[in-house]
């Protein structure tokens, strides 16, 4: 019950703010294009978290591995987000998400029942790699990043321009916490085949999303 309770915790929706602006050059937003849309859509394998609150810093050490999928949603300018984490023995699902491409040539996460901005996604060299950076308002306001990637092989340069932008956001090396992928609990092909149930199911691969409201599903090896 204990492992329960702080799996349900690694997800709890926060109340997020949209992205501010920080002393950094370097960091800028994503600028969707027409082509933004199809870009996105698919599977995206978490790589690696950075967090200021201390509780999220936490909850990812926790964190096995994940992903999330993205597909159409209302038009090219939602997408929805479905998204699985591996904590303990469990495997959570939380689909309440949802990318806005929007008319400002920014690309939000949003909750899909208030409509609450949840984080922004951040410019990368790469069209391979997701770079979304969330904020938590608490006694202060705290910062979240997260990498996700095509694959596993992110490249070390993905990873050293994940831990500049990290760095720009002021979070040291030591709230940056990469997922270990030691089990394979969370597994794509299910999902990819509940959202698809006519395809045929892809490899099975996984990766770890934001945190977000998830519920406990029982999954099979």
């Amino acid at each position: 019950m204990a492992m329960a309770r702080v799996a349900a915790a690694v997800l709890g929706l926060a109340v997020l703010l949209p992205t501010a602006a920080f002393p950094c050059g370097a960091l800028h937003l994503q600028r969707p294009d027409n082509t933004m849309a199809s870009k996105l859509l698919g599977t995206w394998l978490y790589v690696a978290g950075a967090a200021q609150f201390p509780q999220h810093l936490l909850e990812m050490l926790l964190i096995d591995h994940g992903h999330l999928h993205v597909e159409p949603h209302a038009g090219e300018q939602q997408l929805l987000i479905t998204q699985r984490v591996a904590v303990g023995d469990q495997c959570l699902t939380n689909n309440s998400t949802y990318f806005e491409i929007t008319t400002s040539n920014t690309t939000l996460v949003k909750h899909a029942k208030t409509q609450q901005t949840m984080g922004t996604l951040m410019n990368l060299r790469s069209d391979d790699v997701l770079l979304i950076q969330y904020q938590l308002q608490r006694e202060r306001t705290y910062l979240g990043l997260y990498l996700y990637a095509r694959n596993l092989s992110a490249s070390t340069a993905h990873r050293e321009e994940f831990e500049h932008h990290a760095k720009c956001l002021g979070l040291s090396k030591e709230e940056i916490v990469y997922a270990p992928w030691k089990t394979e609990l969370c597994q794509v092909k299910e999902i990819e085949e509940e959202n698809n149930p006519c395809t045929e199911p892809a490899a099975a691969v996984t990766a770890s999303p934001p945190p977000g409201t998830h519920q406990p599903e029982s999954t099979g090896s």
